[in-house]
């Protein structure tokens, strides 16, 4: 077992009001006061990231973003920067999601200044990547993480990276209730790490996480994270149910 601190992190894309959040929130909040060696993130909507954040004071859950924009202030419409992330109580932000990348045009390039403007406002990006069925099925899998890790980290030095985590989601696992075979997880992230290491140092990649996403449930979880490449998981549907999602906290019982 690596000296790597196990993330659980949850994503809860477009659901959830604000007083649907909160309840969510609180709920876990109490189911997983008892785990230990783990770290727990959410991820809820803009628009419940305060309140949620009010709920989680004094508790070792952490709060995270979906997305930012790279620009600090101006006329943006629509768009959230990495300041008013941190004010509402944010530590972390997705960055890359496959459903940003598919439905609103995120690309490498932006990727690359997103991570800068997380990590000038002291956010930890939660960088996403991962390949296509049919990329895969090409065996295009690992010329598709190299170009995306490449571009995506381009003209940063290992110490500008802090605690850069690195999300693994082979898209065709994203809510389809297929999940890559932990071999097929371990294979990437393995590869992944190798990259890291090639493109920064040995040191480094030793020590970034690398989560998996992708159809992620507690009855898959705990052989996921026996893999010595996995870290944690990004959780979308099952992050959800506080009942559920909290068993993944509690994985290696």
């Amino acid at each position: 077992m690596s000296s790597r601190t196990p993330l659980i992190a949850g994503n809860w894309k477009m659901h959830k009001t604000g007083s649907q959040a909160t309840a969510a929130a609180g709920q876990l909040k109490s189911l997983v006061k008892t785990a230990t060696d783990v770290e727990i993130m959410i991820a809820p909507p803009f628009t419940s990231l305060y309140q949620v954040a009010q709920v989680l004071s004094g508790s070792p859950i952490a709060l995270g973003a979906q997305n930012l924009y790279w620009e600090k202030q101006g006329a943006f419409t629509g768009e959230i920067s990495s300041e008013m992330l941190v004010d509402a109580g944010c530590s972390y932000v997705i960055i890359g999601h496959s459903e940003r990348r598919l439905f609103f045009g995120d690309t490498d390039a932006t990727v690359n200044r997103k991570i800068q403007a997380a990590l000038s406002a002291n956010l930890t990006p939660v960088f996403c990547i991962g390949e296509t069925e049919a990329e895969r099925e090409a065996g295009d899998t690992f010329s598709v993480l190299d170009k995306q890790v490449r571009d995506g980290l381009k003209d940063f030095s290992f110490d500008e990276l802090g605690d850069l985590v690195v999300a693994y989601e082979p898209v065709w696992a994203i809510g389809t209730g297929k999940t890559a075979t932990r071999e097929q997880a371990q294979e990437a992230h393995r590869f992944i790490r190798s990259l890291l290491e090639t493109l920064f140092e040995k040191q480094f990649a030793g020590a970034v996480r690398i989560l998996y996403g992708g159809s992620v449930k507690p009855d898959n979880v705990r052989a996921l994270m026996e893999m010595p490449d996995v870290d944690g998981a990004l959780v979308g549907g099952a992050s959800l149910d506080p009942e559920t999602f909290s068993k993944l906290a509690f994985f290696k019982d």
